[in-house]
């Protein structure tokens, strides 16, 4: 049972777009599980053990205690009945209040089939009258991070202040050495300077140090002022 599920096309997705948000709902007292929906692998530098050894790693400094992977294939994500069904078992055996998913618009095929299939599935886990496992479940909510392949300026519904969780995230993004230190420039900016750079920016647009970005279709709501920044 849990209280978000970040779902992330690849093992690291849900780090880079979401992992402030991750560790501090985690801090909060929510229950956050991610599911992988693939292995990510093949990539130049990683393989399937060494992608597994990371993503270990990386679910360590978060401190997630639910995180799975769905198996299907990468590079060839497909927003397809069958793998509607196995996102919609997920959600509905694990009961999540919140979805996290990655943004809609993207360079990466993987990462708008992904956010298409978690669209799907949160339809289809609330049928009645289905061979699906688990009991009816709709998520109230689907928020979607970015970690887009696709040079755009992105216009977020809210940006997160993780300046206190900024160096956790930075720690858990850089446990995949084969993605993002292994084979790129070592002169600066490296990947991971760029990254606080961005998060640096969004921090400025909230007048705090670290921000990082989020996207709804649907309409936010608030009981009250006390929690905007």
């Amino acid at each position: 049972m849990l209280d978000v599920l970040v779902i992330a096309p690849h093992p690291d997705d849900a780090e880079l777009g979401a992992g402030g948000a991750i560790l501090k709902m985690l801090a909060s007292g929510l229950r956050v599980g991610v599911l992988d929906l693939t292995s990510g692998e093949p990539t130049p530098h990683g393989s399937l053990e060494l992608r597994a050894q990371e993503t270990a790693a990386a679910s360590a400094v978060l401190g997630l205690s639910w995180r799975e992977n769905l198996g299907l294939p990468n590079r060839s994500l497909e927003a397809s009945l069958e793998n509607r069904a196995k996102l919609a078992g997920v959600i509905r055996t694990t009961r999540p209040r919140w979805l996290l998913a990655p943004y809609w618009e993207d360079a990466h095929p993987d990462h708008t089939a992904a956010t298409k299939l978690v669209d799907d599935a949160r339809f289809w886990a609330k049928l009645t009258k289905t061979d699906l496992p688990g009991e009816p479940h709709h998520p109230e909510r689907i928020y979607n991070y970015y970690c887009v392949h696709l040079k755009m300026a992105p216009q977020p519904a809210f940006v997160l202040d993780i300046s206190a969780e900024w160096e956790r995230k930075a720690a858990a993004i850089a446990c995949y050495h084969s993605q993002f230190v292994t084979g790129r420039p070592t002169e600066p900016p490296t990947f991971l300077d760029r990254l606080r750079d961005e998060a640096a920016y969004w921090g400025k647009t909230i007048g705090v140090r670290y921000g990082e970005p989020f996207a709804c279709r649907e309409p936010l709501g608030l009981r009250g002022w006390g929690e905007l920044v």
